[in-house]
């Protein structure tokens, strides 16, 4: 049993860098996105949801096969496109908005960038919403881990939506009332975002549940881009960006997650 344990050990290395080596160069232009500003901000902004994009696609083709991979490319991307044209005509769920030209082509009037932004923050939510309910009963777990997951998505677009009206990319036609602090974007938005996660985690359980096979290799790189993403984020928003309020929403949606990790490591 040794000799084949330890082949696919071996086997795993390579296959285990590339998430890794991904995460490393979405953190590193991450960081330069408060340090820039104009068209090489917009050029940094598009990288790094690439960056994300790829990951979270990779990572789940190498980690639970080809075919999950491509299930959650195919699946994410028509679940955006639906969710955003459906907001965009009707208001619902998120709330009224338009998106600026910046952003380039659009389908149904949906960006191409944002069904890449949904993949790289859906796949490293649903990992960490699997992670926070490993040890919830079996009988409770599917639906504990889709609304962890779902949490988990929101909270995410709570740093993030701020920083994108910020730059520019939409805006929204009534941003009040919002969250204490965050005085651009509307609770609608927060609303919206809970029920798309909702929607997405059950559909992303579903195909795992079908497609995957048993883990190759960790999920320690795409969760780490989700927690620099969001915690890194924040102490973007606070020293660079002038947005304190999404800062500490960032650090305060991250507590409970923290707190549920910490007391998992001491079990």
């Amino acid at each position: 049993m040794t000799a084949p344990l330890v082949a696919r050990v071996r086997s795993a290395g390579p296959r285990a860098a590339v998430p890794w080596a991904l995460t490393a160069l979405l953190v590193l232009t991450a960081i330069t996105y408060p340090l820039t500003d104009g068209d090489a901000r917009n050029v940094v902004s598009w990288a790094i949801v690439l960056l994300g994009a790829t990951l979270s696609v990779t990572h789940a083709a190498l980690s639970r096969g080809l075919g999950t991979g491509a299930g959650v490319l195919a699946l994410v991307a028509v679940a955006s496109v639906v969710f955003e044209s459906v907001g965009l005509a009707t208001g619902f769920p998120y709330g009224e908005y338009t998106y600026s030209d910046v952003l380039g082509p659009t389908l149904l009037g949906v960006p191409f960038l944002v069904p890449l932004a949904w993949l790289m923050m859906a796949w490293p939510s649903w990992l960490l919403g699997r992670l926070l309910t490993r040890a919830v009963r079996p009988a409770r777990r599917r639906p504990a881990r889709v609304a962890a997951a779902a949490f988990v998505f929101a909270a995410w677009d709570v740093v993030l939506d701020p920083q994108m009206v910020q730059a520019g990319y939409w805006t929204w036609a009534h941003p009040s009332p919002g969250l204490p602090g965050i005085d651009t974007v509307p609770l609608t938005n927060l609303a919206g975002w809970l029920l798309a996660g909702l929607v997405l985690m059950a559909l992303l359980d579903v195909l795992v549940d079908r497609t995957a096979v048993p883990p190759r290799i960790g999920d320690g790189a795409p969760l780490l881009a989700l927690a620099w993403m969001t915690l890194g984020g924040a102490l973007a928003h606070a020293g660079w960006l002038d947005l304190p309020g999404s800062a500490a929403w960032g650090v305060l949606l991250a507590l409970p997650v923290l707190v549920a990790l910490a007391v998992q490591a001491r079990r």
